[in-house]
């Protein structure tokens, strides 16, 4: 396995100071352009999943194939990435005359949630460990989604790599049940004792068997919070709809369900594991120290995929705009295409690596990372520390 390297200070501190100047005008631009055009926009997108999974479900009765369950796989990953993400980032919180269940603080919320988002995890779960943690502490070591950090113990394996490589593909399958909804507890499990001031949260928190077990407390919120109101509904109650139609075509609903997940999981795993991992995306060892900082980490932490129309990002899942995402992430969907470009000509200008490449290409870049094939760079504070130093001998001389 590769030792890190340090990834080098190109950019120096006025540098970065200048271009979060031009950022903030760009910021302020785009929130005054924001309209009831920019929610409309959303709507079409949720037209797009539902239609999606109305197409899957109406013929997935006839037989299990794998056309209807791509469709209905499409639309499950329509209301996490293209709704419940930009959604509960507040993105349309701002926008007057937006009904209360499309806000940040009406999403999936109580009752609603099987309605706007039937998922394996549970949304405060999501807005901590996502939307907190991972937007604000991208790349560092208390970040959840730091996958060179997250499969150390498969880089650090004595297995060959033939080996590693399936089992990154067989957990890809099953990744949101078994990692994406256990990681989300896990936060807000570390956060809860925090607020009790619970010395022992370490050991309360800790990936163990107790997180699985139904006769623990922490493995009950698993089963019955989390895994299954999702099994129930998904893979019990939608296929007994059908049963009218006959015992066969319920049947045929379940298998192509499955088949669905399986899809689901594929898919979200293609377009969120690459967004910030790869031997040319440095992780950070330690805390941002500035908003210039901030804007800095969050485009050299970040890549894009190719970008450009509503199939293209749809498909994407919005994922493809994660720069712009991660400078803004309380942003409608729709604003992210015209920012784009902005930015990307901003880093051009200001000497800042800004990085797009395809999905699949980013995917093998990620994989070689979590066998332990490659290694993330790293930009640490001793590298910021000779940066600053640097800058002032350049004005002495």
């Amino acid at each position: 396995m590769n030792s890190p390297v340090l990834f080098p200070p190109v950019v120096s501190r006025q540098q970065k100071e200048q271009f979060a100047q031009a950022l903030a005008l760009l910021q302020k631009e785009a929130l005054h352009d924001l309209s009831i055009d920019d929610f409309n926009h959303l709507k079409k997108m949720e037209r797009w999943g539902r239609l999606c999974s109305l197409l899957g479900y109406g013929t997935a009765w006839i037989v299990p194939n794998p056309l209807s369950a791509f469709l209905i796989s499409v639309g499950n990953l329509n209301r996490w990435a293209n709704m419940a993400h930009p959604i509960l980032h507040g993105g349309y919180d701002s926008i007057d005359g937006v009904p209360h269940r499309y806000t940040s603080r009406g999403f999936a919320k109580a009752w609603r949630r099987m309605i706007d988002w039937p998922d394996w995890f549970l949304v405060v779960g999501w807005n901590q460990e996502h939307n907190r943690l991972h937007h604000y502490r991208l790349g560092e070591n208390v970040d959840p989604s730091q996958l060179e950090k997250n499969m150390r113990w498969l880089r650090e394996s004595s297995l060959p790599m033939w080996m590693r490589y399936s089992l990154v593909a067989f957990f890809a399958c099953i990744w949101k049940p078994i990692y994406y909804s256990q990681s989300t507890l896990r936060e807000l499990r570390t956060l809860d004792a925090k607020k009790r001031k619970d010395t022992n949260y370490q050991a309360i928190t800790s990936k163990s068997p107790r997180c699985w077990s139904p006769f623990h407390r922490e493995g009950q919120k698993y089963w019955l919070q989390c895994f299954l109101p999702y099994f129930v509904f998904r893979f019990i109650f939608i296929p007994t709809l059908f049963l009218p139609v006959g015992t066969s075509a319920a049947v045929s609903v379940l298998i192509t369900s499955v088949i669905a997940e399986i899809f689901t999981n594929l898919h979200s795993f293609l377009v969120i594991t690459p967004n910030h991992t790869g031997d040319d995306i440095p992780r950070f060892d330690d805390a941002t120290q500035s908003k210039s900082e901030f804007y800095y980490r969050q485009i050299v932490g970040s890549v894009n995929y190719r970008t450009g129309s509503n199939v293209n990002d749809f498909m994407h899942g919005w994922l493809n705009y994660q720069i712009e995402h991660h400078l803004w992430p309380a942003m409608p969907l729709s604003q992210y295409q015209k920012l784009q470009p902005k930015v990307q000509a901003l880093c051009e200008q200001h000497g800042i690596s800004y990085r797009q490449e395809s999905v699949f290409k980013r995917l093998k870049k990620t994989v070689d990372v979590m066998v332990g094939k490659t290694t993330m760079p790293v930009e640490s504070a001793q590298t910021a520390k000779v940066d600053v130093l640097a800058e002032k001998l350049e004005k002495i001389h």
